[in-house]
């Protein structure tokens, strides 16, 4: 049984890679770059004929398996080849895997347009080609998204956990805070939602961050 994972940890395949680093998964890192081509040779498109990355590709004894989008790498191999053991970042109950899902799907569709947004044009553009007023109404309408989190954060620490699934860091942590981790460079979103900037701030802590994401 061998498992693969194509991209580079400067990209949405540092989900998938970080949650591989935290599960300590053996597996072969296939830099594959969304720039240049790399994701539209026969031989890549024959993996996922989207031409994107990620791409996971786990050979197991009852025949291959591949997976696209980067929420469904990282869910598929927490589930799949973690331990339900309430320790590792996988799921162990129901409950945990409910969080894992749901949040992970509301950060796709609630956060992550508009964050990345805030990092391009905040951050990753070149300065003469950002656009501070796009920053600007992102900013506005991820305050929505981040009043709902900081709520269910806030909540779950009453209960006395620290994390959104469980009393450890989990796969839903991690998936979550790589998509509204692109708005950390907000002041003003992290002065209102505290509790959240320091949830953040605890996630891209971990070493499984640093260095799935220098993984090129």
């Amino acid at each position: 049984m061998s498992l693969t994972i194509y991209g580079i940890g400067a990209s949405r395949a540092s989900r998938p890679l970080w949650t591989a680093l935290e599960l300590g998964l053996s597996f072969q890192h296939v830099p594959t770059p969304y720039a240049g081509g790399a994701t539209r040779t026969p031989e890549y498109l024959a993996i996922n004929p989207n031409g994107h990355i990620p791409a996971v590709v786990d050979e197991r004894p009852e025949g291959r398996v591949v997976v696209w989008e980067s929420m469904a790498c990282a869910l598929y191999l927490a589930r799949h080849h973690g331990k339900a053991d309430g320790v590792s970042i996988a799921p162990a109950t129901p409950y945990e895997d409910a969080q894992a899902l749901r949040w992970s799907f509301w950060a796709a569709s609630e956060a992550e347009a508009d964050a990345l947004t805030v990092l391009m044009h905040r951050m990753v553009m070149p300065a003469d080609q950002r656009k501070p007023e796009l920053a600007d109404a992102a900013e506005r309408r991820l305050a929505v998204p981040f009043r709902v989190i900081e709520a269910e954060l806030t909540a779950a620490q009453a209960r006395g956990h620290a994390w959104l699934a469980a009393d450890r860091f989990t796969v839903a942590d991690l998936l979550v805070a790589t998509v509204l981790g692109w708005a950390r460079m907000s002041g003003p979103l992290m002065q209102a939602h505290p509790v959240t900037a320091e949830w953040l701030g605890r996630c891209v802590a971990r070493p499984g961050f640093a260095q799935a994401r220098g993984m090129a």
